[in-house]
């Protein structure tokens, strides 16, 4: 969040992800009070600001590749309408040598207005990870650019150390993170500390984050904080407030701010709340029959149309299932041995791991199930 035209971008945090790729509408009405920046130090100021907005998001997600593409139009006083936009694109390799990975994130994110011209802002990252089923961290740099519009551009190195927390749940998922991310700018360090998490309960989705910057003249320390509920009234639509405030933004210069906003949101895929999920962790592997050269699962899925298996040997590709009358439905398998993890596609919108299979989570807040080949 990092103007009015886009407060409503808190509204894109969607329920957590299963490998798949997901889109969603926003719409909503909000306001936004500016922290101005007078001679180096942030000082409260200006008049709030009211908006309507729309913020349409698209996400794929899997373990090794996640990618997203947000925005918000929003339409300000005086019948201006402003936009902002961001995407993301995250990979990293299967894990190696004890669980150790190699991952890259890339991320561009740019501003429109009629009054107050264009800014734009790039950030790459290298990352080396460790994780867990429960926990992980990583460390990584890379380079940050942002570009104004008739200004000069600026470049900084970026450092981050993060690390993350899944503690077991019996009544829904929760993740919580905490991050140090110090930045050499031109004129100086700056650091931002964070912390927060994500906690589901039945069709309530809580987040909460706080955030210090730590720097010297000539910008003071700052600190912001912010929470964002979504409430599922329907799998497929879901209510939403938030409120709080933000950083300055050095990289496309838009200042510190708070705001609130209420919107509802449209979801194309529906969702799966955590009581439908396998968690259970004394639940066993799916272990395939073997059938000649092939592996072969079954399934007991009711009312079902079509269902489809995904997994990480084929990228997560769907492979239709069979339906053998009733409420069976069987798949062909070619796999080596080894340990594999995977979904099943109901009707062609609704991600489950079946009941009884173990599940483990897919290290973007979701959950995918776990099929040994002995």
């Amino acid at each position: 969040m990092t103007r009015p035209a886009a407060i409503l971008l808190a509204a894109t945090i969607a329920a957590p992800v299963y490998g798949q790729t997901r889109a969603s509408l926003g719409i909503g009405i909000g306001s936004v009070r500016y922290v101005t920046d007078n001679v180096g130090t942030d000082t409260v100021g200006g008049k709030a600001v009211s908006t309507a907005a729309f913020s349409p998001t698209l996400q794929y997600a899997s373990p090794t590749l996640a990618a997203d593409v947000s925005g918000s139009f929003a339409s300000l006083p005086e019948g201006v309408w402003s936009s902002q936009g961001r995407g993301g694109l995250w990979a990293q390799t299967p894990p190696f040598a004890g669980g150790w990975r190699l991952a890259g994130e890339g991320i561009v994110a740019g501003t429109t207005s009629p009054v107050g011209g264009w800014t734009a802002a790039a950030h790459g990252i290298g990352e080396l990870s460790w994780s867990a089923s429960r926990w992980g961290f990583g460390v990584g740099a890379g380079p940050s650019a942002g570009w104004i519009a008739n200004t000069t551009p600026i470049a900084a190195l970026h450092v981050r150390a993060r690390a993350w927390w899944r503690p077991v749940a019996r009544r829904g998922a929760s993740e919580w993170q905490a991050s140090a991310e110090p930045t050499r700018l031109p004129d100086g360090w700056f650091t931002d500390l964070s912390a927060g998490g994500t906690v589901e309960r039945g069709p309530l989705v809580a987040s909460l984050w706080a955030a210090a910057r730590l720097q010297r003249a000539p910008y003071a320390s700052a600190a912001a904080g912010s929470a964002f509920l979504q409430l599922f009234v329907f799998p497929r639509a879901s209510l939403e407030l938030g409120g709080g405030s933000y950083l300055r933004d050095p990289y496309q210069g838009l200042p510190q701010a708070g705001y609130v906003t209420v919107g509802v949101r449209l979801h194309a895929t529906r969702r799966v709340a955590p009581a439908q999920r396998a968690s259970g962790a004394h639940w066993a592997p799916l272990v395939p029959a073997s059938r000649g050269d092939s592996l072969v699962v079954r399934f007991h899925f009711g009312n079902a149309r079509t269902v489809a298996i995904a997994g990480d040997w084929n990228q997560w590709r769907r492979l239709p299932l069979r339906s053998l009358g009733g409420d069976l439905w069987e798949g062909k398998l070619a796999l080596r041995r080894g340990v594999y993890h995977f979904n099943v596609l109901l009707d062609g919108n609704t991600w489950v791991v079946p009941n009884g299979i173990a599940a483990v989570p897919d290290g973007l807040g979701g959950m995918v199930g776990v099929l040994l080949v002995p």
